[in-house]
């Protein structure tokens, strides 16, 4: 609850700022949310535009005799990823590039646990974000060279773990704990993400392609220091650092009872949301070797390129996002807006729906003729109103339902779940080759539909610990 004069202590806001309710400049939101939100922009823009170039690189210069042989650890290197993705023998190029891939985007979703506990434990959350950003301008800039390749992705890593969690936490703190704003900011947030996606490939992947690799990643770089100018910029908006008589150096007041039951809650919902995820993470994966082939993709009259789904998918997505920011403000001046948990279930039923939509385009195609379009668009409109209630929304409630001590920490593990569902994803991809369609895409609902009903009886069972008015809720005062 608010402090004297309205004032959060501990990662609220510090006495300088409006209180939470009154600063309400950006968008209905306070302004600390609009700097939070073009800083993230530009750091997605900076590592969608990095990934974008990563695996054409690779495969097309980088790994090649006359630049393979230059990277710095790369003989050590090389075998290690061989056992984990193959047989521990010889890898082709496109194999060695696509290992290197799965890596790099699976460690992404791990390294944020290390960077909340950095920012709880020892340099707050505004030194541990700008330590991240500077992590990652320098691992862009080191794709320059090719003797730097591997300590490049090394600063990738740390900087997306010391950066992610920790300005999401700083979102969760900009509002009071029983304030319902905070699903619609990070709605607001995950829009600002989502616009970076559609950016990023168009121009860096134009400058790599076009001009040369090192163009593309530098672009990426620039990226990063300009959300870094505006995150500084704007940190007399953001949430206050702890006092020096609240750092780790003093004693930590070990969490409550129900502090403890919330946290136990939390970590065991994160195979949950795994599963849940596995349909809209199948989009870069089986999704976009199966359509082509059994899904007519003329639209308007005109054949639409394979790579277009994704863009197809961006576009649905910033349109849902923005849909669900405004039904849900609409909703709450008539009626009780529903809790972070029952609208992330709420979400996984429509995902659910959606992947009966590509069920039903398997029915269609197996007689030899390929399913209409109408399929396609009717899984990307319900998948992504079903996303955009249930990612943004979940990290709206790991922010506010973790004990303070550990929110950052907590974001991080909130993460794991993408780092669960990639791999998950990677395995059942694999069974689109001895699957029907049909079946495959059955197979999805079920899991997905499985999460649903986990996050109901979650709801149900656990909801006096996750709904604002809970202990949780009162104990992140």
């Amino acid at each position: 609850m608010p402090a004297r004069g309205g004032v959060f202590e501990d990662g609220g806001l510090s006495a300088t700022h409006p209180t939470p309710g009154a600063d309400r400049a950006f968008l209905g939101h306070p302004r600390g949310l609009g700097f939070l939100a073009f800083t993230e922009a530009w750091e997605r823009f900076s590592y969608y535009g990095m990934q974008t170039l990563l695996v054409l690189y690779m495969t097309r210069q980088l790994l090649l005799p006359g630049h393979v042989e230059h990277i710095a650890g790369f003989d050590w290197f090389r075998p290690i990823v061989a056992r984990i993705y193959g047989d521990g023998g010889p890898m082709s190029t496109i194999a060695l590039a696509s290992a290197i891939f799965g890596v790099y985007t699976s460690l992404v979703y791990l390294t944020p646990i290390a960077g909340g506990f950095i920012a709880d434990r020892w340099l707050g959350r505004t030194r541990t974000i700008t330590l991240g950003a500077l992590l990652m301008t320098a691992g862009h800039f080191l794709m320059a060279f090719d003797v730097s390749f591997l300590l490049a992705l090394l600063c990738l890593l740390a900087g997306v773990g010391c950066f992610k969690g920790n300005l999401a936490s700083q979102i969760g703190a900009l509002y009071a704990p029983g304030d319902l704003r905070r699903a619609d900011a990070f709605q607001i947030y995950y829009l600002f993400i989502n616009a970076a996606v559609i950016v990023a490939p168009l121009v860096t992947g134009t400058l790599g392609e076009k001009m040369g690799w090192h163009y593309g990643f530098g672009a990426a770089g620039v990226g990063m220091i300009l959300g870094l100018i505006i995150y500084r910029s704007g940190k007399k908006w953001l949430p206050a650092e702890p006092t020096r008589g609240q750092t780790a150096s003093a004693p930590r007041v070990p969490l409550t009872r129900d502090e403890k039951k919330a946290t136990f809650l939390l970590i065991a919902l994160v195979p949950v949301l795994a599963l849940g995820a596995v349909g809209n993470q199948q989009i870069f994966n089986a999704y976009m070797l199966w359509v082509p082939d059994h899904v007519s993709l003329v639209f308007f009259g005109r054949t639409m390129p394979t790579t277009w789904l994704i863009t197809l998918d961006a576009v649905v997505s910033v349109s849902c996002l923005v849909l669900a920011v405004g039904f849900w403000r609409l909703w709450a001046k008539r009626f009780p807006e529903p809790s972070e948990v029952n609208k992330i279930t709420l979400g996984l039923a429509l995902c659910t729906a959606a992947m009966g939509c590509l069920a039903m385009a398997g029915v269609s195609s197996a007689s030899g003729q390929k399913a209409g379009i109408g399929w396609v668009l009717g899984f990307e409109l319900l998948n992504s109103m079903g996303f955009a209630n249930i990612f943004p929304v979940g990290l709206a409630l790991y922010a506010r339902a973790s004990p303070k001590a550990i929110v950052g920490t907590m974001v991080g593990v909130y993460m794991l779940h993408l780092f669960l569902c990639n791999n998950l994803v990677g395995k059942l991809g694999g069974l689109i080759e001895h699957m029907s369609g049909t079946n495959f895409w059955l197979l999805h609902a079920g899991l997905v539909g499985a999460s649903c009903a986990a996050m109901f009886l979650a709801a149900r069972l656990g909801g006096h610990l996750l709904n604002p008015t809970g202990p949780a809720g009162q104990s992140a005062a």
